[in-house]
């Protein structure tokens, strides 16, 4: 049975638990633990969350892990594309593991809690994977770019060092901004340990600040912009060129599988930059912050589990590299019985 409690026992709360110290001459507060509001207000509602939100992390655990192994296993996947496909399955793992299981487990507590440090890891590992994944999805862009555009020449411009020296500046870009926005984010004075979020997700924890942050708002556009909107132009760049070439195709076999190949992608992209668009680069005045935690819910959980079902359903490659491993199982299993 889910507890509700009442917001005067979180007030009475704060101010017990807290430590006071003395900072720049004002009394300012810092807290060992923080309490994540959730879905707390909807108590009917948290045990159909959890049994929805179970079930897409296990399909996304099970979906990326097959994607990777694929990849990793079959020669023929031993490409750049899926190389990238690998880095975002791995990325998309890494990402729903860091708020999800938290998830899980608040939506049957009536204490709704989680300590600073482990808050700290909650925020950073969800802003570099998803910061990785914004530069990745542009280095993905522009590998179908070059397959399509350039096909002679891409075994030269995408060889295995350049798309490991691409992969590698993904993963950079995202752990060092995540690493800017985390450090900043947790420095600045809090008048409250209240999260109205799920997860220590940046945005709500920035609310419960004493003052507005010049600097830590700076830092939070100057990031989104060169995460969000500049990556989205790249590809739009990319796809304008690949649909101009495709057009120029002339038999519809090699338009269908192009478009096959880059269908997967565009449509991945649609659902990750929707939603990351409509969380960061909106007015922080609008809208309910039910529908943020909504919003965040379907980024943190229904995207990753989508993406290898966009892919596999669309890539005839993909399906015959996981029947061929299905079937290798199945054999396995066959031959350890007899």
């Amino acid at each position: 049975m889910n507890i509700i409690l009442d917001p005067s026992i979180f007030n009475h709360i704060r101010i017990t638990t807290g430590k006071r110290k003395q900072m720049q001459g004002e009394n300012l507060t810092s807290w060992n633990f923080f309490f994540l509001e959730g879905f707390s207000k909807y108590p009917k509602l948290e045990i159909v969350l959890f049994i929805f939100s179970l079930l897409m992390y296990l399909i996304t655990l099970l979906g990326n892990s097959t994607l990777i192994l694929i990849t990793v296993v079959d020669a023929r996947l031993q490409t750049p594309m899926y190389l990238f496909l690998g880095n975002l399955s791995f990325m998309d793992i890494c990402y729903t593991s860091a708020s999800i299981p938290t998830l899980l487990v608040n939506l049957l507590s009536s204490q709704k809690t989680i300590i600073f440090s482990g808050c700290a890891a909650q925020m950073y590992l969800s802003l570099a994977m998803g910061s990785t994944e914004c530069v990745l999805l542009a280095v993905m862009a522009y590998d179908r770019y070059v397959a399509i555009c350039r096909p002679l020449r891409y075994p030269i411009i995408m060889n295995r060092q350049v798309c490991v020296q691409m992969a590698t500046i993904s993963w950079v870009t995202g752990s060092l901004t995540a690493l800017l926005e985390t450090s900043f984010a947790l420095q600045i004075p809090r008048c409250g340990n209240l999260i109205d979020h799920f997860t220590c997700e940046i945005l709500a924890v920035l609310k419960l600040a004493c003052t507005r942050s010049l600097l830590m708002d700076t830092i939070m556009l100057v990031i989104s912009v060169l995460l969000l909107p500049v990556p989205v132009l790249l590809i739009c760049i990319s796809y304008v060129f690949i649909l101009s070439t495709i057009l120029r195709i002339s038999s519809a076999e090699g338009r269908n599988k192009a478009f096959s190949t880059c269908g997967a992608h565009l449509t991945v992209v649609i659902l990750y930059y929707g939603a990351a668009l409509s969380m960061y680069l909106k007015p922080s005045s609008s809208g309910s912050q039910e529908i943020d935690k909504i919003i965040s819910l379907l980024y943190g959980v229904l995207t990753p589990m989508l993406n290898p079902i966009i892919y596999s359903l669309r890539n005839k490659e993909v399906k015959d590299a996981v029947k061929k491993v299905l079937g290798k199982m199945y054999l396995q299993q066959i031959q350890e019985h007899l």
